[in-house]
């Protein structure tokens, strides 16, 4: 038997990692602003990561929700601390196309509505609803049905509020960050005014985390740059584990819990939840956040004093740059010339999505080498 072959590989391998570096067998050294699509929030190998993973996986790795389970009390707290969400609850999953799912079901079985509302170029995940209110029908097979899925163009209000104003959907669903199509930013203006009509209509508003969440942008959430903007539900993933395979939906105080409305096999597991402990401890002592914010800001501001890129668009350790090119072939000579990882958006648009913790000095590696590949 051989693996599915539905990924584009590159030809390397990396076997271990430290920090914001992966090291192949034979000890080839890479810097990694790819994160791996941006899972990677507090670096490869972190010691207090390491430490927290084997000691709970040699105490308890797994049991079912059938049982108490103290460390998704301690996480649930935990975020709400971090992220200033006190008063929310936690249902915790396995992966952003799950949180996404679920947090759609949650708002249609709180509205008695069937619709959800979602951004034009978004994307949400490849579960079946996830991938219904995902902008790209290349990745839908027939089964993903789309009829209770409409789209408007991020940023077009007058577009969303006459969408909103129908009464027909259970949710609107937003991300923080726009990350699959090219980094592109929702304004505060479009957020505020999303907010303003679906609270007039009783529809739900989700924010979905799961990219642009847990520190990336310099703030804990995304939409947290946006004052006035507080959402019904956040969904996150990606970084919120550091690798370890986890989402998690967080809810406000209005929705009511009902026995079996939600369920899952791993979601929240004892190892998930030590993971995300330690991800959480490390981000905090070691003040990742505000580290994602100045570099980030570093690194956008250096960025745009390139005349030969068409343009720089992100905040924080999210940063989209479009060139009048191939971006593709851009990254491969990124990749096996100067041994630095970058992510993808689309045929034009490089993607950095570092560990939080990246220091201005790498940063500075990356300039110095993407300025001498884009001037040749």
């Amino acid at each position: 038997m051989k693996t599915f072959p539905v990924y584009s590989l590159y030809d390397i391998e990396p076997v271990s990692g430290k920090g914001s570096y992966v090291y192949t067998a034979d000890g080839t050294e890479y810097l990694d602003l790819y994160g791996g699509h941006a899972v990677i929030s507090i670096g490869h190998a972190h010691p207090v990561y390491v430490k927290a993973v084997s000691d709970q996986v040699a105490k308890l790795g797994f049991y079912s929700n059938s049982v108490q389970n103290s460390l998704q009390e301690r996480l649930a707290q935990r975020i709400g601390e971090v992220s200033g969400l006190t008063d929310y609850s936690a249902f915790f999953v396995n992966s952003g196309a799950e949180a996404n799912e679920n947090a759609f079901k949650l708002a249609s079985f709180h509205t008695g509505r069937a619709k959800i509302l979602a951004m034009g170029k978004a994307f949400h995940g490849r579960t079946s609803g996830a991938v219904a209110a995902t902008d790209n029908p290349a990745i839908r097979a027939p089964f993903n049905r789309t009829e209770n899925v409409d789209f408007v163009p991020l940023n077009d209000i007058d577009a969303a509020v006459k969408a909103l104003e129908t009464k027909q959907y259970a949710a609107v669903i937003i991300e923080g960050i726009q990350g699959v199509s090219g980094i592109h930013v929702p304004t505060p203006e479009f957020m505020l005014a999303v907010q303003k009509a679906a609270r007039d209509t009783g529809t739900v508003v989700i924010s979905d985390e799961i990219q642009s969440g847990y520190g990336r942008t310099g703030k804990f959430f995304a939409y947290q740059h946006v004052d006035g903007f507080c959402p019904d539900i956040v969904t996150c993933a990606k970084g919120i584990a550091n690798g370890f395979p986890m989402g998690a939906v967080l809810i406000s105080p209005k929705f009511e819990a009902v026995k079996s409305m939600l369920g899952t096999t791993f979601g929240g597991n004892h190892l998930a939840c030590a993971a995300a402990l330690a991800v959480l401890d490390v981000i905090t002592e070691e003040n990742l956040i505000d580290n994602a914010a100045a570099v980030g800001e570093y690194l956008l501001a250096e960025l745009r004093k390139m005349p030969q890129l068409k343009e720089v668009r992100g905040r924080g350790l999210m940063i989209g740059i479009e060139i009048d090119g191939d971006a593709g072939e851009l990254r491969k000579r990124l990749l096996f010339g100067k041994h630095i990882f970058t992510g993808g958006a689309g045929k034009t648009v490089v993607r950095l999505l570092p560990a939080l913790g990246l220091s201005r000095e790498q940063a500075d590696v990356f300039l110095k080498n993407f300025k001498e590949l884009i001037a040749e």
